[in-house]
């Protein structure tokens, strides 16, 4: 079972100017996206975002923290 000590993850997405563009909440079960001005939040399951995130034709690059 996958789990964090938390419920979830959540934070404020903004940009350059910093305005709110929309939340990303990320659980051990899935991975959320809400849009500014929107009610309520798209949903993908963390097995298919992984399948999706490491697919060569999504371009995603490895990153060094």
């Amino acid at each position: 079972m996958k789990k964090f000590r938390a419920p979830f993850i959540e934070e404020t997405v903004i940009d350059g100017d910093a305005a709110v563009i929309g939340r990303i909440r990320v659980k051990p079960s899935s991975v959320m996206w809400k849009p500014k001005g929107r009610g309520k939040f798209y949903s993908v399951s963390l097995d298919k975002f992984t399948r999706w995130i490491t697919d060569a034709d999504t371009g995603a690059k490895k990153v060094m923290k």
